[in-house]
């Protein structure tokens, strides 16, 4: 039986740390052998903001090589970059033309953003969720792993998929699901109120991070005093669930009965907590390491990994070409 189509792009925005590890990397391996999967480290959507075209191809190449070394395998799914099919740019303006501006506005992560970017706000942040849908509908993806902070622009790919098909009276795309994740929400290690992020200094622990980097880290997250009621505080909630990304469910159980009991010690929690991370981290440490070691055996993984990405992309876009009326051949 032939497997469902999955799409997932992941951004080559700084360094990949263990919210982005717990959130999607472990959840794009689990998927890799009962799905049909195309993922895409996507260079468009890391120009929406300012960025140093110098490091670009760095960034790119870190990611690529995070993954790997975490466990993807680039002989079981497609791995590319996306700017290597320009077929994603050609389908993008295609579902432009039938997207409303209104619906953009809506989307609460361009709020948020240009909130940010006072006076400093371009069309392609309003434009990034259709660029996502193109991403998404050009392999013709039936599920796309995501997080619920995702299902507002997956629902709004959904509608594009619906007018499109409507309008050309044609069903060329499915309408994608959503296939949402277990991966973990990793607050901030110095704010849990906010999400662990690359762009708050302190929040988070990169993937590459030494052990003692790690320990200091952890035994300065913030904590709370105790329970608040039947709920957890923030910070104690996000260090348990780093230690049920990380530790064994038995050192998991062993410390929530601590804290139900009323006598969990922090540091001691901490101390586990970071040896726990340091022993996950360190075989990906090494690992990838290795792999940036022969950049172009790196970069060869991607270039095939692009081949067939775009042998597919090409033959939507002729199917979509056709349907709309382009019938003139590519020069």
């Amino acid at each position: 039986m032939d497997k469902k189509k999955v799409f997932s792009g992941i951004q080559p925005t700084g360094e990949v740390h263990i919210g982005n590890y717990l959130g999607a990397i472990k959840n794009w391996i689990s998927l890799q052998d009962s799905y049909d999967c195309v993922f895409s480290i996507v260079d468009y959507h890391a120009i929406t903001v300012e960025y140093d075209p110098s490091v670009l191809e760095s960034r790119i190449l870190n990611v690529a090589a995070t993954n790997i070394a975490a466990g993807l395998d680039p002989n079981k799914v497609i791995l590319f970059v996306q700017s290597m099919v320009p077929e994603h740019t050609e389908l993008t303006w295609f579902l432009t033309c039938l997207t409303s501006i209104g619906a953009l506005e809506r989307m609460t992560q361009f709020k948020e953003k240009a909130s940010r970017q006072k006076g400093n706000i371009f069309a392609g942040l309003m434009n990034y969720p259709i660029l996502q849908a193109a991403d998404i509908v050009l392999y013709k993806a039936e599920f796309v792993p995501v997080g619920e902070d995702q299902l507002q622009h997956l629902e709004l790919a959904r509608e594009i998929v619906r007018r499109f098909n409507s309008t050309f009276g044609k069903e060329v795309f499915p309408e994608p699901k959503s296939l949402l994740t277990s991966g973990a929400r990793v607050m901030a290690l110095n704010d849990p109120t906010s999400k662990m992020s690359k762009s708050l200094p302190g929040s988070y622990i990169s993937l590459t991070e030494d052990p003692d980097s790690i320990r200091k880290k952890i035994m300065r997250a913030v904590t709370d005093p105790g329970p608040q009621g039947s709920e957890m505080g923030p910070g104690i909630k996000n260090l348990f669930t780093l230690l049920e990304g990380f530790a064994s469910s038995e050192v998991v159980t062993k410390f929530k009965n601590d804290y139900a009991a009323g006598n969990l010690r922090y540091k001691d929690l901490k101390e586990t907590l970071a040896e726990a991370i340091i022993d996950g981290l360190t075989p990906i440490r090494e690992r990838k390491e290795e792999i940036l070691s022969k950049p172009e055996d790196l970069k060869e993984i991607l270039n095939e990994g692009g081949r067939k990405a775009r042998a597919q992309a090409v033959e939507t876009l002729k199917e979509v070409r056709d349907i709309m009326g382009f019938n003139f051949p590519k020069a």
